[in-house]
């Protein structure tokens, strides 16, 4: 009856009929603009076709619907808000006049049916659920809301509280909720849900189950009574308290369910619209929904880098300290045997504890059983000695950060390993090139560096020495994706992407304190703007020591830029044995009270320190100190980006997010100057230039903004 590129439209018996959803040319389905169409062309079919008496809904992929498609987003974003309220009305149509079918219709919902997809499942009379499936609207995890009527059908179908829940976190839900709260009617076997489907379908069609009941339940506003709104209000209190305003879309979704809860259906819907178009054109929407694009592009590039992998079926970590024991736990517990190598037991010994207990605390949180623990610590073979090495295909070297220890290390277990093997090093500042001499075969070396603690943080860069061959960095890639890590492939320099641009930023805050602008007030705006914390209390995380060495390492890299003009206050902590979190002394003190409660508070030899080397007591407002301190970093991106340390300004942004907790909601350096113009940034840069050679655009910058070129 109808047979596009992504929806088919079919007669299955008499008077029954089959809606399956297939686009071609891709692995799932998706909403995009020719599945839209489409989907209206064979809908008004059916409303033309005479003596229909049923539809089925079906999927030809393994899942549903994964939702709209969010490649299409930002150019329909980019609409006017008449306009984009046109798009989206166009879409409520289609579903609306497949909601309205004078007959019964049944979605079959497998694998998964998310944001739109399970959006056009609540259109439907009835949903047969898979009971491995899962259905869910994480529209909020873009910045926006659900914009294809999702927030007002199920809230009236589970209710208002229910509805919050799943819309304001965005998760997934598993069969069984879903079908407890009512957003389903039966949950079956997978293997059998397109004939349990059609049982549903049937018995509608025979009256012995009300479609017409179904229908206006979804569309039944709350009754409006003191009651009804004494019980929203307290609602939307209770939720309220929870919402961060860097996010936008959980406070216009809590907002739009609590008001529309009480309207007409179509009142209803107009409200969802006016949330969807205020929130799709927002800041936080373009950065959002611009991280989801930046990710995909990520993996795109790890599968070409993993396809022409060689595989790594064994691997070793040379060091067991708290790097190596959490190399060692993230590659067994992601199915590649590791060798953990040290040359003290009871180094040995912490590496396997580190391991131990990771997993056991997978185990109380429910997530793994002791036999699946046993099998991990199987795969980890602590050993002292090199006699195992013979059939490993990639080591990584996590010992001391220290140049002439790392290169003695590197050159005994080269001698151990086949002649096909990868030697990767760990390091945070040591150029690749400089450790490269001290191995045979530098073509099969290169930096692999994780970010600390490794079974938490997603990013791995994977750097490349001057000598580096592609299928040394082909092989690191495939085996960083195998541990479920996001690799970026960077070019060798100081510091190489993450801390090359982390520096100036540390730099910044240096510059600051001797201007006078106490540590706890720069730590609480830049939370304020969106970092997980300051910079005060993330040099305490990160170790003054470690601060002071790397900070050394990017003077001696880039001294015409990274050089301080005036007492560096981590050099005077570390001086002063104040090592941060470490010993519990830095910007802070750290301890426990009398009642055993940690705490963190100013340290008065911090502020004394600070006062001894002030050279002025500058009276600064928020901003300023958001662009003393951004400005710095964002200008070491763009340089990044010129340099061809990263090939794009996505692997330069995913950087800084995946390895740093830079502000997703701001979506990295690049993406935050693209929000404010380059025009506005350049200017911002130039009332700061008196602050030196971090506060000065490049010549590239110039030309770029000259050209009106974003770097999106």
């Amino acid at each position: 009856m109808y047979n596009g590129q992504a929806v088919s439209l079919k007669s299955i018996d008499t008077g029954v009929f089959e809606l399956e959803f297939d686009l071609q040319g891709e692995s799932v389905n998706k909403l995009n603009n020719l599945t839209l169409k489409e989907l209206g062309e064979a809908v008004s079919l059916l409303a033309e076709t005479k003596n229909v008496k049923g539809l089925l809904v079906s999927s030809a992929k393994p899942a549903f619907i994964v939702g709209a498609d969010i490649t299409e987003f930002q150019s329909n974003f980019a609409l006017t808000a008449e306009e984009l309220k046109a798009w989206i009305n166009e879409t409520h149509k289609t579903f609306s006049a497949m909601e309205n079918l004078p007959f019964s219709t049944v979605a079959a919902i497998n694998g998964m049916a998310l944001g739109g997809g399970f959006e056009l499942a609540l259109c439907t009379d009835f949903r047969v659920l898979a009971a491995d499936a899962r259905v869910g609207l994480p529209e909020v995890n873009l910045g926006i809301c659900p914009g294809w009527g999702g927030t007002v059908r199920l809230s009236r179908l589970i209710g208002t509280e229910a509805a919050l829940q799943w819309t304001l976190t965005g998760k997934p839900q598993k069969s069984q909720v879903a079908l407890d709260q009512g957003a389903v009617d039966c949950i079956v076997a997978s293997d059998v849900l397109r004939q349990e489907a059609l049982s549903v379908l049937h018995a509608a069609m025979a009256g012995e189950k009300s479609y017409a009941k179904n229908r206006a339940r979804k569309q039944q506003p709350l009754v409006d009574s003191l009651a009804v709104r004494t019980e929203l209000a307290d609602l939307s209190e209770k939720y309220g308290k929870k919402l961060d305003p860097n996010y936008p879309a959980a406070g216009v979704i809590l907002a739009s369910v609590i008001q529309h809860s009480t309207l007409d259906f179509a009142e209803a819907l107009n409200v969802e619209v006016d949330g969807f178009t205020s929130l799709a054109q927002s800041d936080a929407a373009q950065s959002l929904v611009g991280l989801f694009m930046n990710d995909q592009l990520l993996k795109k590039k790890s599968k070409r880098w993993c396809k022409q992998a060689a595989p790594v079926k064994q691997s070793a970590v040379l060091g067991a300290g708290i790097m190596g024991g959490g190399v060692a736990y993230q590659s067994a517990s992601s199915g590649t045997p590791i060798l953990m190598k040290d040359i003290r037991e009871e180094a040995l010994d912490l590496g396997v504890k580190t391991a131990s207990k990771l997993l056991d605390r997978k185990i109380d949180k429910g997530r793994l059983d002791n036999a699946g623990k046993a099998v991990v610590m199987d795969a980890i073979t602590p050993t002292l000695e090199y006699n195992e090495f013979w059939a490993v295909d990639l080591v990584v070297e996590a010992v001391v950060e220290n140049p002439v220890v790392k290169a003695a290390v590197l050159a005994d277990v080269e001698r151990a390993v086949p002649d096909d093997a990868v030697l990767a090093s760990n390091t945070s500042t040591i150029s690749i090139d400089s450790l490269a001499e001290s191995v045979a075969r530098p073509e099969q070396f290169c930096g692999m560096h994780f970010f600390n603690p490794v079974h938490l943080m997603p990013l791995v860069e994977v750097i490349r020495g001057s000598k580096t061959s592609n299928q040394t960095i082909a092989r690191t890639v495939a085996y960083a994706t195998a541990m479920g890590k996001t690799p970026i492939v960077v070019n060798d320099c100081p510091g190489f992407l993450v801390n090359r641009i982390l520096f100036p930023y540390f730099n910044a805050f240096n510059r600051l304190l001797i201007d006078g602008v106490d540590f706890q007030r720069i730590d609480r705006v830049m939370e304020q703007f969106g970092w997980p914390m300051g910079p005060a209390y993330l040099a305490d995380v990160v170790g003054i020591d470690t601060l002071v060495h790397a900070d050394h390492v990017m003077q001696e890299g880039f001294p015409e830029r990274m050089g301080h003009d005036a007492d560096v206050i981590a050099e005077a902590l570390l001086a002063a044995d104040c090592l941060g979190q470490k010993n519990g002394k830095g910007f802070y003190e750290y301890g426990v009270d009398d009642s055993g409660r940690r705490y963190k508070e100013p340290a008065g030899l911090a502020r004394q320190l600070i006062a001894d080397r002030m050279t002025q007591s500058l009276d600064i407002s928020d901003q300023e100190i958001i662009d003393r301190m951004m400005i710095p970093m964002c200008l070491e991106a763009v340089r990044c980006l010129e340099d061809g340390i990263v090939e794009t300004a996505t692997e330069a942004d995913m950087g800084l997010i995946l390895g740093l907790g830079f502000p997703r909601f701001r979506g990295g350096a690049l993406r935050y100057i693209d929000t404010q113009g380059l025009d506005v940034f350049a200017a911002k840069v130039e009332a700061n230039k008196q602050h030196g050679a971090l506060y000065q655009l490049t010549d590239g910058f110039k030309a770029q903004q000259a050209e009106k070129r974003t770097f999106y």
